[in-house]
C-alpha cells in the first residue's frame, strides 16, 4: 500500500513538474536548428518580436506544422513579401 502511495505522489509531481514546464526545446521546422520555445511565457518569446502582416502569418501556418526560428520567420516573411511585390509588377513581353 504504502508503495502505491509513494508511487502515486511521485507520478503526480512529474506530472505538475511538466505542466510547469514554461520553455522547451524546439527544433526549427525549416531550419533544424535548435531554440527555446517560451509557450509559457508567450510574451517572451522568440517568435512575438516578428511583425507579420496576417497573410504572411497565415502562409507560414500553410507551409509549415510546428514552430519556426526567429531567423526563418524573418526570412521566409521577407521572401513572402518580395514574390508578393514581384507578382504585383505589370510584366510586359
Amino acid at each position: 500500500m504504502e508503495k502505491k502511495l509513494n508511487s502515486n505522489l511521485n507520478k503526480n509531481l512529474k506530472e505538475n513538474e511538466n505542466s510547469n514546464r514554461k520553455h522547451e526545446e524546439k527544433i526549427c521546422a525549416n531550419c533544424l536548428r535548435i531554440f527555446e520555445c517560451k509557450v509559457g511565457s508567450i510574451q517572451l518569446c522568440q517568435c512575438t518580436k516578428v511583425e507579420l502582416t496576417r497573410s504572411e502569418s497565415e502562409y507560414l501556418a500553410s507551409q509549415y506544422n510546428d514552430c519556426l526560428c526567429f531567423q526563418c520567420m524573418e526570412a521566409l516573411a521577407f521572401e513572402y513579401r518580395m514574390t508578393r511585390r514581384l507578382l504585383e509588377l505589370p510584366w510586359e513581353l
